[in-house]
């Protein structure tokens, strides 16, 4: 990182939205293209803004509806059938979280469809079409249920089919001799996207309360069809990587090899190890399918097909993965010692994925139970120093995330990072990632603090969650804001696009976490437990969450000293 700008100086800003860039090594055009462009070495490529000015108007929508999903959930008659106002902010916490696995799970079908099929440029367009579809069934659909959890549906189809596919394009048009440029463009792309969030965090808000769910929902839409435009209008200044249909050495190819394989003398324990992944996967979604269709009490009533199906892919991914460690060695020869070093680093890389996890499934409840918590405080409407004008509504804090971003990262480059330098310390990008997550952990103790004194009946000011938001963004930062280097630095060429895939699955697996505490809770035996402590449930899970996050950022750390770090750049 030495060639960047000291504003770049180690860091490459991304949230989990942003992916890597450059999958594939050689530049070509897709078939059915009407025509490639290549930027001359060195120089910024031109069809950049096309794909800047379509992030900036999707990230907008996306936030816009994401930022009021809870609560308009909470007083819409879709969940008018539950007899209390809690039943109903649980039920909407768990619909959100359910969208958010949703998002963060189909970046697998989208990348899968680019890489083999359509290329990224179709794949991206034909999903922003779905997306836009899903935005009008929000607009159109508000006391419908099957039509509005239709366009839920459509809009984590639709978003999440283009995560891993937007950013990557964008980094399809640098190579190394312009890779400095590709760094000021993500820069761009992060500052961007905060840039939109600000906005719809402020405006969804107040559309809702003034206009109502059919526009609060519908200008969202208009500017994700924007998006889909501004991106359509570039079409014939892109560079473009070919679908690479099939690929002989790939990761999923090596894997199979490498159980499958058989060495005299030797059990094939990692097989073993693999296949009961499976049958423990299938078996979980067998005894949910009993559970619904023949009413039998073999799997928690709680547990439906979104928690069910997630558990299952974990435990394939964790025995499949462990699996695969065991008997990689079995691939050599099978496959280029290239291919079996490359699926070594993507399984190292996925314990660090791992330990990740936690801190999504706190981040991701700003949108939830932050925006819960803060329906219960006051807003200091009176008070000289307070924008009512601009401000008037416990979701509008959300907006204090973005913007605490777009101030946090030149003070982390330009004054935290030379000063740590300067005393020795080098904040690398493990280092960066484990003290955020712990810093996350943090946030939620202070967000504890403010439900204690909700608790005892005092009147909080609504000005007091201003300190959790500002913890979690410092924490948002340090962790999300440098994954894009590490991930894209760490997987080999080949590997870029499943590592990618893998690291949009840490969102899931957080919000896996929230809704399987959700579940907990709801435990009557669980529930004496908690008030044995004196504490409320929302109480005690917001300091649990904290624990979460801190045994996390320590199991992280004690990983990361003996992580070796790669450079897998691109050669030209």
């Amino acid at each position: 990182m030495d060639d960047a700008s000291p504003w770049l100086r180690g860091l490459v800003p991304g949230l989990r939205d942003r992916v890597a860039f450059a999958i594939h090594g050689n530049r070509a055009g897709v078939q059915g293209m009407a025509t490639t462009t290549a930027s001359q070495p060195g120089k910024m490529p031109r069809q950049i803004g096309y794909i800047i000015g379509n992030e900036a108007c999707e990230r907008f929508s996306f936030y816009g509806m994401r930022n009021i999903l809870v609560p308009f959930l909470i007083s819409s008659i879709l969940l008018g059938y539950l007899p209390a106002e809690t039943d109903r902010e649980g039920r909407a916490k768990d619909i959100f979280h359910m969208f958010v696995i949703g998002v963060y799970f189909f970046p697998l079908l989208g990348g899968w469809l680019a890489d083999r099929f359509f290329g990224k440029y179709h794949t991206i367009l034909w999903f922003s079409l779905i997306y836009c579809a899903g935005h009008a069934c929000l607009a159109l659909f508000e006391n419908n249920a099957n039509g509005f959890y239709t366009g839920l549906f459509l809009i984590a189809l639709g978003s999440g089919g283009i995560k891993p596919l937007v950013v990557s394009f964008c980094g399809d048009q640098f190579d190394q001799t312009n890779k400095d440029k590709a760094r000021v463009v993500f820069d761009a792309f992060y500052w961007i996207i905060n840039f939109g969030s600000f906005f719809a965090s402020l405006l969804a808000p107040r559309l809702l309360d003034s206009y109502g769910p059919a526009v609060a929902f519908g200008v969202p839409g208009v500017l994700m069809f924007i998006a889909t435009l501004i991106f359509w209008l570039g079409r014939k200044e892109y560079v473009n990587e070919p679908p690479s249909r099939r690929d002989p050495n790939g990761f999923m190819a090596v894997v199979k090899s490498a159980l499958k394989a058989q060495q005299a003398g030797k059990w094939r324990v990692g097989y073993v190890v693999a296949m009961l992944g499976v049958v423990l996967a299938v078996t979980m979604l067998l005894l949910w399918a009993l559970s619904v269709v023949f009413s039998l009490p073999v799997w928690p009533e709680g547990l439906g097909f979104v928690i069910t199906a997630c558990l299952s892919l974990g435990v394939v991914i964790a025995l499949g993965g462990l699996g695969a460690s065991m008997q990689l060695e079995r691939a050599r020869g099978l496959h280029p010692d290239e291919a079996v070093d490359g699926v070594r680093a993507v399984l190292r890389i996925l314990i660090v994925f791992a330990l990740v996890t936690p801190f999504w499934s706190l981040f991701d409840q700003k949108a939830s139970t932050w925006v819960i918590q803060g329906r219960e405080m006051l807003i200091p409407h009176e008070a000289w120093w307070w924008p009512s004008w601009l401000i008037n509504n416990a979701a509008q804090m959300q907006a204090l995330n973005p913007l605490l971003i777009m101030l946090m990262i030149p003070f982390n480059n330009l004054v935290l990072y030379p000063l740590l330098r300067r005393a020795g310390f080098d904040p690398t990008p493990l280092r960066r990632m484990g003290w955020g997550i712990a810093i996350s952990g943090v946030s939620w103790i202070a967000a504890g603090i403010l439900q204690l004194w909700l608790d005892q009946g005092q009147q909080v000011s609504l000005s007091w969650q201003a300190v959790p938001y500002f913890l979690l963004t410092f924490g948002e930062v340090l962790v999300s804001a440098t994954a894009l280097e590490f991930a894209y630095s760490q997987a080999p060429r080949a590997m870029k696009g499943v590592i990618m895939a893998f690291w949009y699955l840490t969102s899931t697996f957080g919000s896996l976490w929230v809704l399987l505490t959700n579940f907990g809770v709801r435990n009557e035996a669980v529930l004496r437990n908690i008030e044995s402590t004196g504490l409320s449930t929302n109480a005690f899970l917001m300091f649990f969450f904290a624990a979460f996050a801190f045994v996390a950022a320590m199991a992280f750390g004690l990983y990361a000293r003996h992580y070796k770090m790669q450079d897998n750049y691109r050669v030209v």
